[in-house]
């Protein structure tokens, strides 16, 4: 086309099948400046206009700001680094949405009150670090000041909720129950006892640490029994009893005996606490862990037994 030939705004609107009106605001926004003006004052563009109205119209479905597309068209930034950048921002656009969509199903789903969708909204709105935060601060606030198992502390620290990009309804709602949990006056207070009583056994020489194999040979043991149906009363519970008493004596350099099983029996109870199971089940829901098997029954089997069951040979049978 003849470089010579001007068009008018009108002109313009009938070769690109833009509005007058949008041609005209993109001229008053400076992304598409007039050649010059006439006598009358008019704007007229030169044919190159033509083809700078077609990418203002494709970026700006694209999504990218007046600014943006200035910038570009005045080669300030590449069309690849502007393209770049609003791809990531589209992308944390997408995030927010789905997590409002999340958001939105939970409180169908629960019925929930303003006050609950309020509180969804606002942890989906943390960032991670924020979220971690809450939870090292219930750590803290447990055992910050005391000298418990730094095993266990290390581990609570390092088994932090990592809430995906893209949560599922559970992931959200383990979430929202995590962080209630978490700062739950109750909650702490038993978490704090079991500190409490670890940095008394540590303070008296007693070893401590995560005994996972003893965990584990002690779960196995007790679940079997309640599975082949085994009371806490019988003569055959009596036995198991004395079994694991006598491994967690040698595990951490004690011997059997009525005294000891008292110590056993209040380790026992105040580890015995089903939030703390709760709480981790609520960490596995949200990193997409397996689930991990209760604890309760072995706890509540062994318990009771040993509350029945004195060493052999004490002559107290029925006590602890």
């Amino acid at each position: 086309m003849d470089g010579g030939v001007l068009y008018s705004i009108g002109e313009l609107a009938r070769r690109t099948g833009m509005a007058v009106r949008t041609i005209r605001f993109y001229s008053d926004a400076g992304v598409l400046p007039p050649h010059h003006r006439s006598s009358a004052n008019h704007r007229r563009y030169d044919p190159d206009a033509i083809t700078r109205l077609e990418m203002i119209r494709t970026l700006r479905e694209l999504g990218l700001d007046l600014v943006t597309i200035q910038r570009v068209l005045a080669s300030e930034v590449s069309m690849s680094q502007a393209a770049a950048v609003h791809a990531e921002a589209i992308d944390m656009q997408i995030q927010v949405l789905r997590a409002r969509r999340t958001v939105l199903r939970l409180v169908a789903k629960r019925d929930s009150s303003t006050e609950e969708m309020e509180l969804m909204h606002r942890v989906l709105r943390l960032s991670e670090a924020e979220r971690h935060r809450i939870i090292h601060d219930f750590i803290d606030s447990a055992f910050g000041d005391v000298d418990a198992n730094p095993e266990l502390v290390g581990l609570l620290h390092s088994a932090m909720p990592n809430l995906p990009d893209e949560p599922n309804a559970e992931q959200v709602e383990a979430w929202i129950e995590l962080a209630e949990l978490v700062q739950d006056t109750d909650f702490r207070a038993g978490v704090r006892r079991m500190a409490e009583h670890q940095a008394s056994e540590r303070a008296g020489g007693g070893r401590t640490g995560l005994h996972h194999e003893l965990t584990g040979y002690v779960r196995d043991r007790v679940t079997a029994a309640v599975t082949a149906g085994i009371s806490p009363a019988s003569e055959a519970a009596g036995v198991i009893v004395a079994e694991l008493a006598g491994r967690y004596a040698d595990t951490f350099g004690r011997t059997d005996s009525p005294e000891y099983r008292a110590e056993l029996l209040r380790r026992l109870e105040i580890a015995n606490e089903p939030r703390v199971e709760q709480y981790w089940r609520l960490i596995s829901t949200i990193n997409g862990w397996p689930a991990v098997p209760s604890l309760a029954p072995v706890f509540d089997w062994f318990i009771e037994s040993l509350h029945l069951h004195a060493p052999a040979g004490s002559g107290k049978a029925g006590q602890a």
